[in-house]
């Protein structure tokens, strides 16, 4: 065995500088394994940064940084998923101090009162005196085509009403969310005055949109005045129309979750 082991030895230590092929006569690199390899021992990597050998972590995988750089340890970040199961896999919120105001003059031609029905997926150029809170309507991004979308709205309805008397003052208005401009959700109430003036409410609102396309969607909220009741007021939504609250207090905040059954996704890298 020693006689064979030597001349093998000394033939590897003379092509140290050479390219060495297990199994073929022509090596492509430095080493051309051309069949199954068994490792029982490290394998560590040159980290280029500080000229050290890394073995790395526990669960870590050797990921390639393209032609001419040597490979780094990461850690995949991606979870295991139940086929049939839903996923948190999209979320974000938005938040706008603009707001949308109306006169008495603005009430809207499609719904004279709170209890107008207004259509699902009626297009938002159909409805007639809404407005839409501007940094409000923003993008989401949907993967699978079996998803669950979830909107949670929350704004702040005021009015310059001057303290009650009979008969009552109020205002009805609506809020809707809106995914791609067609109507997924829609809220209406009604604001009344109080014994004190410049009335305001916190307005809350879920919706939820089922599987929708994969790609990218345009999710917005749009609000109207519907009819007034014994009052000329200024409505305030998501804005204040008195100096008894503020823009903070008055601000809208919308926040999208969007859970899927996961189909085809890019591996994400820490």
């Amino acid at each position: 065995m020693k006689k064979i082991l030597s001349p093998l030895f000394l033939a590897a230590c003379l092509s140290l500088n050479a390219q060495i092929g297990i199994q073929t006569t022509s090596p492509k690199s430095t080493l051309d394994v051309n069949g199954d390899t068994n490792l029982r021992g490290k394998l560590s990597v040159l980290n280029v940064t500080d000229n050290k050998l890394y073995e790395g972590t526990h669960d870590q995988v050797l990921v390639s940084q393209g032609a001419g750089f040597p490979p780094i340890w990461k850690t995949l970040r991606i979870p295991e998923y139940e086929a049939n199961k839903f996923y948190l896999i999209f979320n974000n919120s938005f938040s706008d101090r603009t707001g949308v105001k109306f006169t008495s003059s603005e009430e809207s031609a499609t719904g004279s009162t709170r209890s107008t029905s207004f259509v699902k997926n009626a297009n938002f150029s159909t409805l007639s005196g809404f407005k839409k809170i501007a940094s409000l309507s923003q993008p989401i991004l949907v993967h699978s085509g079996q998803s669950k979308t979830y909107f949670q709205f929350e704004t702040v309805v005021q009015a310059d009403f001057p303290a009650n008397g009979a008969p009552d003052i109020s205002i009805d208005y609506a809020c809707g969310i809106f995914v791609d401009d067609k109507l997924v959700n829609l809220r209406q109430r009604n604001l009344r005055a109080s014994s004190s003036s410049n009335t305001f409410i916190t307005h809350n609102q879920i919706g939820m949109a089922e599987n929708l396309s994969a790609g990218t969607h345009t999710v917005s909220v749009a609000c109207s005045r519907l009819k007034s009741y014994n009052s000329t007021a200024t409505l305030g939504i998501g804005i204040n129309v008195s100096n008894n609250i503020d823009s903070f207090i008055t601000q809208s905040s919308l926040k999208v979750d969007v859970y899927e059954v996961p189909q085809v996704f890019n591996s994400i890298l820490n």
